[in-house]
């Protein structure tokens, strides 16, 4: 079991996200401040969505957006990728969930996945204390939770995507979801980047003259 607070007593929000490596798309970015007084058991352990099976995943995003305290998914697109990088779209996507929260639920302390964060202020200018936690959705529920609303949204955007744009699965991206699987490399170096290709990602600026 993971653990369900970083500091017991505080009101704290998970923050991760996915899609942060794949060569096409948005980065998806999910917070999530789940309820401590809540006592129904989730249907399965709250886990690094890496660690959860497609249906698994499923049934506990449903359960997370019905029994957290608050929670937010936010797309920072590709075009936004290519122009602030990686890192600061995965940032401003972090920063746009905390946005999008903290008028419903305030909260004491941020829980981020990994070794990197932006400091957040709250409305009146204060900062809101923050712990950068590498592998943390492997250590804290609420990060856990996140990683796991980010993943299934992603992924649902994705499919969706390539319903609506069947050329795309010539890529094989309704199985990599935009990661740089050998089909997906193969077929970029044959067709080029599509619009929905991340461009100052190397694998695709590498063939932007050429296509």
């Amino acid at each position: 079991m993971l653990e369900p607070f970083f500091e017991e007593g505080k009101v704290e929000v998970g923050l991760d996200e996915a899609g942060r490596g794949c060569l096409m798309g948005p980065v998806c970015v999910a917070a999530v401040i789940l309820d401590p007084e809540f006592t129904e058991s989730p249907p399965y352990p709250i886990k690094d969505s890496k660690k959860c099976s497609p249906k698994i995943r499923d049934i506990l995003y449903e359960y997370i957006v019905n029994h957290s305290l608050a929670y937010s998914v936010q797309f920072v697109s590709e075009q936004e990728i290519d122009s602030i990088n990686i890192l600061q779209a995965t940032m401003k996507g972090m920063h746009r969930c905390l946005d999008d929260i903290i008028p419903k639920v305030s909260f004491d302390t941020i829980l981020v996945d990994g070794s990197y964060f932006t400091y957040y202020t709250d409305p009146n200018f204060d900062v809101i204390n923050h712990h950068c936690i590498k592998s943390g959705d492997d250590k804290y529920q609420s990060i856990a939770a996140a990683s796991i609303l980010a993943k299934v949204s992603r992924d649902r955007y994705i499919l969706n995507l390539v319903s609506e744009e069947p050329y795309l699965d010539a890529y094989d991206i309704t199985n990599n979801k935009g990661y740089g699987t050998k089909k997906h490399m193969e077929t970029l170096k044959q067709n080029g980047p599509t619009k929905y290709h991340r461009r100052s990602f190397k694998p695709c600026q590498s063939l932007l003259q050429k296509f």
